[in-house]
């Protein structure tokens, strides 16, 4: 008698959790695991779900007319070049003439300006048909050797561009190696146009990205040359062309900016250009385009923004017209069961 009384004494005293324990991981009671926390939980009735969509009509319809409307007034020019500055008596074998060290490759163009083009004036290549996103060619780097002078040695990740002559490459990998090297030089009406390459480049790659105390070695030795050359005596925080070009492009087709005009080009200026065509496109297809472009407010030249603005606010507004027409027409009461499967009501006679 003793030993059962106080066996179911000490069962009592252990309390709910020892009979939890026993029955199995049944888990300890709380609003959250049950499920019972306060909520929002909104009835969608036919005026409310006619508000919201008026709403969003409202909001996206004047913005989608406001973006169209600022990317209309983007000046916005592109010349072709890779074509028009190959020789005639080259072009049968252009990959030939830009790869050879003694053909010229200066190419001069004129211009004439259609539209009023105001200041800062963004020059840009564009490049096609170039896989800046091909898998070998993304991992083709290493960010800790851009970064820091204490590992130049790089990685196994930038084969074939690593060493040269048992020593180490800076930057290493294909990207940097393919680093874009056309130039270009403009003037209007006979007067130089500077283009200033500063603060072309992202503040946070040239702050944390590419570290001040690594300057380039060993880069486009050998056999092998890819694009551009870098200067060993500055640093790459401070090689923005190879930052730009470093920030790999996701389609095929892209822009990289190239520099920054801060003159106002008028109608029927006539603008000369300089080009040095040397990137070599011609090998997979390539198209090279020099282009400039003004800015507004939401950025360069972008319909696509403001025309999915319109396909949202325009659906929007015709759902709206669809609900107040059936709203109107066939109203049926909150709640009514007779809309239930298992419970409809019986037929009006």
């Amino acid at each position: 008698m003793t030993s059962s009384s106080s066996s179911t004494s000490a069962a009592a005293n252990a309390g709910p959790s020892a009979s939890s324990t026993n029955n199995g991981k049944k888990p300890k009671y709380s609003k959250f695991s049950q499920q019972e926390l306060p909520a929002w939980k909104p009835i969608i009735t036919p005026s409310w779900v006619i508000t919201q969509f008026a709403v969003i009509a409202v909001i996206f319809i004047p913005l989608g007319l406001a973006s169209l409307f600022a990317s209309e007034n983007v000046v916005e020019i592109s010349y072709r070049y890779d074509q028009e500055c190959i020789p005639h008596q080259h072009r049968d074998d252009a990959v030939a003439f830009v790869q050879s060290t003694t053909t010229n490759k200066t190419c001069l163009r004129k211009w004439i300006v259609t539209k009023k083009m105001k200041a800062p004036i963004y020059v840009y290549y564009q490049i096609d048909n170039f896989y800046q996103n091909h898998r070998r060619y993304v991992k083709s780097k290493d960010d800790k050797q851009l970064s820091s002078k204490a590992d130049e040695k790089g990685s196994s990740s930038c084969e074939p561009e690593l060493t040269h002559d048992g020593k180490p490459i800076v930057p290493c990998g294909l990207i940097a190696w393919s680093l874009f090297n056309d130039t270009y030089s403009l003037s209007a009406n006979n007067k130089t146009l500077m283009i200033d390459k500063k603060n072309i480049a992202w503040k946070s790659d040239k702050t944390t990205k590419f570290g001040s105390d690594v300057y380039p070695k060993n880069f486009q030795q050998g056999d092998l040359i890819g694009g551009a050359k870098l200067n060993e005596s500055i640093p790459l925080s401070e090689q923005e062309d190879l930052i730009v070009w470093m920030r790999t492009a996701p389609l095929s087709s892209f822009r990289k900016l190239y520099g920054k005009i801060e003159t106002d080009l008028e109608v029927n200026d006539e603008l000369d250009m300089v080009i040095e065509n040397s990137y070599n496109t011609y090998n997979f297809g390539g198209k090279k385009n020099l282009v400039l472009s003004t800015t507004t407010w939401i950025g360069g030249r972008n319909d696509f923004v403001g025309m999915a603005c319109l396909a949202i606010g325009g659906l929007s507004l015709l759902f709206d017209l669809v609900f107040i027409v059936l709203h109107v027409m066939k109203p049926r009461p909150l709640g009514d069961p007779c809309y239930l499967s298992w419970n409809r009501c019986p037929k009006k006679e």
